[in-house]
């Protein structure tokens, strides 16, 4: 099977890749292990008090002066670096700081998933609610992602919140199911195969943290996205999406949320000047 993807030169035919079960497999034990570690460490918090004091405090006033701070992650299984045959898993870490919003506030933008099509857009092209129990949530989103290429899928997610104190709560959400999209937006749309299409996006699980203190909330994504690997003959088209798009993607979902919350705790700071 040949997948037809647009890019700025036109349209370019790129073979499909097949999620293999041993390429399911090592993505599951990838996660175990980094939900193991985010289960054992509630302390610290957030990722960046692990640093040294002085870097610490240094990384703090960074972020309450406006900065992301991003960077990718590694789990491993012992001291062994889990290999991910016919695929690549992608770990990124993002933490911004939401001046004048609450734990709650936050939390709540976060669980509105049927406004994420607006909140998100052009990101999350479409989005809503499927279920809803208490703090648990099941949601279908559909992404739009372009770097050369142009990518469209359909994805279910199972999202569980959880308050950790007063000051504190987190969240889980994993795909359960990723739908790539041929022909979006016109007559002949249609779904490919699960696990046999562009493999531009397999799998994708966030787990937030949201810790409001100084003024405001720290809010933490740490994010493991599954992609296909970089096939011969057309690494100049699909290595810059695969590599790139976790990356770019979490920054644009963190920042977009801090742009959000701060505009909605003080509305006067971001309205256009007249």
């Amino acid at each position: 099977m040949l997948i037809t993807v647009a890019c700025a030169a036109g349209s370019v035919v790129v073979r499909a890749a097949d999620l293999q079960q041993k390429t399911i497999a090592a993505f599951d034990r990838y996660v175990q292990l980094t939900e193991r570690r985010l289960s054992e460490s509630q302390e610290p918090f957030l990722y960046v008090e692990a640093q040294s004091a002085p870097q610490r405090q240094k990384t703090l006033e960074s972020l309450r002066g406006g900065a992301l701070v991003i960077e990718p992650l590694v789990t491993r299984d012992g001291k062994r670096e889990i290999d991910v045959d016919e695929g690549m898993i992608h770990h990124w870490v993002g933490t911004v700081f939401a001046r004048g919003a609450t734990l709650a506030s936050a939390v709540a933008l976060l669980q509105d998933y049927n406004r994420h099509k607006d909140i998100y857009k052009p990101n999350v092209a479409d989005s809503r609610v499927l279920t809803r129990d208490g703090d648990h949530f099941t949601v279908r989103l559909r992404f739009f992602m372009k770097k050369g290429l142009t990518v469209v899928v359909n994805s279910d997610h199972d999202a569980q919140f959880k308050r950790v104190g007063a000051e504190r709560a987190s969240s889980a959400i994993r795909s359960t199911r990723i739908a790539e999209v041929e022909d979006p937006g016109t007559p002949k749309e249609h779904e490919l195969p699960v696990g046999h299409d562009g493999g531009y996006l397999w799998r994708l699980n966030s787990y937030w943290r949201f810790l409001e203190r100084d003024g405001g909330v720290y809010i933490q994504c740490e994010s493991i996205t599954l992609t296909r690997g970089i096939p011969t003959g057309f690494g100049w088209l699909v290595k810059p999406f695969v590599t790139s798009i976790p990356r770019e993607t979490l920054t644009f979902t963190l920042e977009t949320t801090r742009q959000a919350l701060t505009k909605a705790a003080d509305p006067k700071r971001n309205a256009p000047t007249p």
